[in-house]
């Protein structure tokens, strides 16, 4: 059968047609809000897109490999495995990369270790000599060690550090200028921009404008920019909004391209060198195993977004030193992708799907105003010392934060979907739990908090949760409140009844009725009085929001758990109500 005899039987369907049957199927509910996804990066995402859609989107056309490398540098979306190294000793830090590289990894990034001379540099390679080397943490001193060891080296794999070059223009010219092939001897962070919470578009439009101040620099003290391209790496980390990770470095590649050819450059030279991480923001003490599939995801949308080297970190790394295990799944994850599920073999695989090129467009315009808006300032350095930079990463830190207090911004495991039997405090680092900023801290907080209250021999707070009246409405907000205080640790019962009265003979140090907001009245009229008679004073709170929460609250309901509610003041709260040391 023909192509066309098949589609004969599938006859094009209008946009309007489709909007008809959408129409009908809200039944009168609103399509903003029901449909439209308000980003927070303020972008609204359609429930779907069309080809249609397309029509403004620049260089749809390009193939994999070509200018402006929308599609990515190569022909093929094979990417280097990196993996990390955090030995500071030089011995140790040369026996892990040895072992990492014959486990599978294919870059090694030293992220501790300071090379003192050319001696050591020839001593730390005798086994790595084609393998390409990062040196994270890295000053001039290290730099100018390299630069005198990488000449003397027969080797064509590249040797990069993460020293910043706006940190000291004068040295990153000089540098450049002197350096020799294969050496990339700074980095533009735009990983530290989305460990301080920034947005998609912070992140591209701020490395975009360090990378023009970086250019801007580098062309007045005679460097060009087909040299000072080829001597910074641009770092990302890759987080947890999957197409919004791939279309991230899908724009920001495209709009670097751009950047690259004002200054005049060759299109040669216009090729982003994107180092992947995943992500350290969104990785979590409790229900730790999560994380593992949290950097695959992670991992995936660094190469379907044509990153050149991809590292992720181990599962366990948030809070203690990751084991040999830890960080064997670590680099495993990455092998598999590769050579298992193919995912080298194919550039921009995700390449045509109207929903990323759409929102990859979207990304790349308002960076590219938010870059320019930072030109109009006098430049990055100037707006980051100014405040302008910290201040709009301060802002989009405390969004991200309320939406997960609220449990707007789901992690699992932890802000929902807890395990209040899980325990975490035997097996962390205390230090190296707040090593990095992560969206997790403050409700890891008041996990660690019940525990280390039940380690001193405090008692765990017992939350009864009492399903009565409404059929519908007591399983749903039993479900609710289970979750709600599962994750301050709480331990949770959860028992039904058919009389309020009932619920005095159970022990608890807390009450949740869970019913109908219709009941919720008569049943506090009910329990409170038989509750005093007893002489017993535990609080008892309400699930839901109802109208009437004022009139209940005079009954004697001491509070509300509800969607709205932000979990981490209220569970805090009920920690110091029912005694929780801190």
């Amino acid at each position: 059968m023909t192509t066309e005899q098949l589609l004969k039987d599938f006859p094009p369907v209008t946009t309007a047609a489709w909007e008809s049957v959408i129409a009908r199927d809200l039944k009168g509910a609103d399509y903003e809000k029901r449909l439209i996804w308000q980003t927070e990066e303020g972008l609204a995402v359609r429930p779907y897109y069309r080809a249609e859609d397309l029509k403004r989107v620049a260089c749809l056309n390009s193939a994999p490999g070509e200018f402006p490398y929308r599609r990515g540098n190569r022909t093929t979306g094979n990417w280097q495995i990196r993996e990390e190294i955090d030995a500071a000793d030089l011995a140790a830090a040369t026996a892990a990369a040895h072992a990492a590289v014959v486990a599978g990894a294919e870059g090694i990034a030293f992220t501790k270790l300071q090379v003192q001379s050319p001696a050591e540099l020839d001593l730390l390679l005798a086994n790595l000599r084609e393998i390409p080397i990062h040196f994270k943490r890295a000053d001039q001193h290290l730099i100018c060690c390299l630069f005198d060891g990488v000449g003397t080296l027969h080797s064509s794999a590249v040797i990069s550090t993460g020293c910043d070059p706006l940190a000291d223009v004068e040295f990153a010219a000089k540098s450049i200028h002197d350096s020799p092939a294969h050496f990339v001897p700074f980095s533009i962070h735009a990983e530290s921009f989305e460990e301080s919470g920034a947005t998609a578009i912070e992140e591209i439009g701020f490395a975009l404008a360090a990378g023009v101040d970086f250019l801007a620099a580098m062309d007045e003290r005679g460097v060009s920019a087909d040299r000072a391209t080829a001597a910074v790496e641009f770092s990302f980390a890759v987080g947890g909004h999957y197409f919004f990770e791939i279309a991230k470095l899908r724009a920001f590649r495209m709009m670097w391209a751009r950047v690259v050819e004002r200054f005049g450059a060759a299109e040669e030279a216009a090729q982003a060198c994107i180092a992947a991480r995943t992500s350290r923001r969104n990785k979590t003490v409790y229900d730790p195993h999560v994380n593992i599939l949290r950097a695959t995801t992670e991992t995936m949308a660094a190469v379907l977004g044509g990153a050149d080297s991809v590292t992720v970190a181990p599962f366990d790394a948030c809070y203690k030193q990751p084991d040999e295990a830890s960080r064997r799944l670590a680099r495993n994850s990455q092998l598999l992708l590769k050579h298992e599920a193919w995912l080298g073999h194919v550039a921009d695989a995700g390449g045509g799907s109207y929903y990323l090129e759409a929102i990859t467009d979207q990304l790349a315009r308002e960076a590219w105003k938010l870059m320019q808006q930072i030109e109009t300032l006098g430049g990055f350095r100037r707006a980051r010392a100014e405040g302008f930079i910290s201040q709009a990463l301060e802002r989009s830190s405390a969004a991200r934060e309320t939406a997960v207090a609220q449990r707007r911004y789901t992690i699992i495991g932890t802000n929902q979907f807890a395990n209040p039997l899980e325990r975490a405090l035997d097996r962390i680092d205390d230090v190296r739990i707040h090593e990095t900023p992560r969206s997790t801290e403050r409700f890891e907080d008041l996990r660690l908090r019940t525990e280390r209250h039940a380690a001193a021999g405090g008692k765990v707070p017992q939350v009864l949760l009492a399903e009565i009246g409404d059929v519908k409405m007591r399983a749903a907000r039993s479900n609710f409140a289970a979750n709600f205080f599962a994750c301050a640790g709480f331990e949770i019962a959860t028992k039904r009844f058919k009389k309020a009265e009932d619920i005095t003979a159970v022990d608890a140090d807390l009450i949740v009725l869970c019913s109908g907001d219709a009941e919720y009245a008569a049943l506090s009229a009910e329990l409170m009085p038989k509750l005093n008679a007893l002489g017993r004073a535990t609080p008892v709170i309400v699930a839901g929001n109802p109208d009437n929460a004022a009139e209940l609250e005079k009954a004697g309901i001491a509070g509300f758990v509800h969607l709205r509610a932000n979990a981490l003041q209220v569970l805090a709260k009920w920690q110091d109500r029912l005694g929780v040391k801190s």
